[in-house]
């Protein structure tokens, strides 16, 4: 994950986690060209995806972007280079969004809701709701066909109304949505006010998932969901905070040095800059594998003996503020037991070489059964 604006934003969204942060200056050209050449020399397969995130990377221009596809293409030897940029949107014009859509890039856009959901927390620095700007980016990047996915991040406003946001994020005509608990501590580790609990993130899922199985399964694609699907038949989690061991997705601050995780970016967790180390290097280092294991060994004695271990791994080791257990916990174990009976019916299904889609109907008929 490259920060090529460092966590510098143009937006002043209350619960962000970036707020506080030491601001850099964007990367400049060296660095530029030494992460993209050694980030590319450390893949071992034949696609190499660049994921680009802030702060708001497009703060760096559209220039410097061009640039680095420029440098992509120089170095990519014959590979297939994939590139997705994180964004709130506000600065994606017609401009950007042709030069998204020339060179195939996915977009993950900020939205939380419709416009009030939405605006409680995402304003600009005078203050100003951002939802009306968000749709006019979204139009452009539909208007030059650029493949977008939305990222909403629910938080305590929000949370309370999962039938209402779901059906709105669904309605806007993108099939990929993906659902971000808040949960961030204060300087006495408490959760914020904007933070989720535990039991209203299991009733969030919950009331989504009741949706979604009756009338959007291969018409949405909700990650968190698909991804616990995958588990279900037997592949590695498409999400970090569900792996068994996280590290080796590190965080590239402006100025070249590397970190953990995004989560993670303390001094005591620093790496080592790319102008002295390359990332294969990093990539290798005692540090980088103890960080990623780490997530293994320190589950208690609860997570270890639970019945949803295999789904949930622990969760994230940023959630775990609660005696050494997820603050999500309770949430997460409620949705992988209620939807359990769905995933292995998904599962059979495919196993026999048959669409989940027909789980659809098969809820439909049960519930047109007379008692």
């Amino acid at each position: 994950m490259a920060k090529p604006a460092s966590s510098r934003c143009n937006l002043d969204c209350h619960y962000c986690f970036y707020i506080d942060k030491p601001r850099q200056p964007r990367m400049d050209d060296a660095t530029l060209e030494a992460y993209i050449r050694q980030h590319i020399d450390a893949q071992p397969g034949q696609v190499v995806e660049f994921a680009w995130q802030g702060g708001e990377p497009t703060l760096a221009g559209l220039a410097f972007f061009e640039r680095a596809v420029a440098l992509q293409q120089r170095y990519a030897a014959g590979r297939r280079i994939q590139n997705t940029l994180q964004t709130n949107g506000i600065l994606l014009d017609e401009a950007w969004c042709a030069f998204l859509a020339r060179y195939g890039w996915l977009v993950g856009l900020s939205l939380d809701g419709p416009a009030d959901l939405h605006d409680r927390y995402r304003v600009t620095r005078a203050g100003k709701p951002t939802h009306e700007r968000v749709m006019e980016a979204m139009g452009r990047l539909k208007a030059h066909g650029v493949d977008f996915n939305l990222l909403t991040v629910v938080n305590a406003h929000n949370i309370g109304q999962p039938e209402r946001l779901y059906r709105y994020l669904r309605d806007l005509g993108t099939p990929h949505l993906q659902f971000i608990p808040l949960v961030e501590s204060d300087e006495q580790g408490a959760l914020t006010p904007e933070s989720v609990s535990g039991e209203a993130w299991g009733r969030f899922l919950n009331a989504v998932f009741a949706l979604w199985v009756r009338e959007d399964i291969g018409r949405v694609f909700v990650q968190l969901f698909d991804s616990t699907l995958g588990v279900w038949c037997g592949q590695p989690s498409q999400m970090c905070v569900f792996s068994e061991t996280c590290g080796h997705a590190f965080a590239l601050e402006a100025d070249g040095t590397l970190y953990q995780c995004d989560h993670y970016v303390f001094p005591e967790y620093r790496l080592g800059n790319l102008h002295e180390i390359s990332i294969a290097q990093i990539n290798a280092s005692d540090a980088a594998r103890d960080f990623g294991q780490h997530k293994r060994r320190s589950l208690v004695n609860d997570c270890l003996e639970c019945r949803a271990r295999p789904l949930c791994q622990g969760d994230c080791p940023k959630h775990r503020l609660d005696g050494g257990k997820s603050v999500l916990c309770a949430g997460y174990r409620d949705f992988f037991t209620r939807t359990a009976p769905y995933m292995k019916t998904m599962r059979d299904l495919i196993r026999q070489r048959r669409s989940p889609v027909e789980l659809m109907a098969m809820l439909h008929a049960s519930e047109k059964r007379p008692a």
